[in-house]
């Protein structure tokens, strides 16, 4: 590392960083997947991106702290979730802590995977775990799209000033 980057790295804290980052807008998903016991687990992300065309992947970056973490990063197969912005309700439980996060939104069973897909979902993106990559304090999941289903479509659900937005800036109720 160089004596330049090592002074930015120094001058740069954590709350600088966030609200920096709270100007770069972000689509909302649901990852979705089942533990070893057939249990349904899922969080909110809004650290998704595509990776790659050949083969198709996607990243997902989860934190370390994350009740999900240990499940998505040894598991075999999860499901990304495309939300709308008639998903808020969906995204806020999901991203609550010891809520239970399948009371709300309508969700099924993944034809022939058993891994819970959210019904109206924008789009929804079976993967398989190819690698996961150690970045600070989170870990990037690599998946291997496996299928895809596309829903409805319409306005999406976007992380924005620290809040659900849709394209238009309003807050998403």
């Amino acid at each position: 590392m160089t004596t330049t980057a090592q002074a930015a790295q120094a001058s740069i804290g954590a709350d600088e960083f966030r609200d920096a980052m709270a100007h770069l807008a972000a689509p909302l998903t649901i990852i979705t997947t089942t533990d070893a016991e057939g249990n349904r687990r899922g969080f909110t992300a809004s650290a998704v991106t595509s990776v790659s065309m050949e083969p198709p992947l996607l990243l997902v970056g989860i934190g370390r702290t994350s009740s999900c973490h240990a499940i998505l990063t040894t598991g075999t197969e999860f499901v990304v979730n495309l939300l709308g912005a008639a998903h808020a309700d969906v995204a806020r439980t999901f991203a609550r802590s010891g809520a239970d996060r399948f009371a709300t939104g309508e969700f099924a069973q993944w034809p022939g995977s058993g891994l819970p897909v959210l019904a109206d979902a924008h789009a929804a993106f079976r993967c398989r775990r190819v690698d996961v990559l150690p970045a600070g304090d989170h870990d990037l999941l690599i998946g291997e799209l496996l299928e895809v289903r596309q829903g409805p479509g319409g306005e999406p659900l976007l992380w924005y000033q620290r809040e659900f937005r849709t394209p238009l800036g309003d807050p998403a109720r």
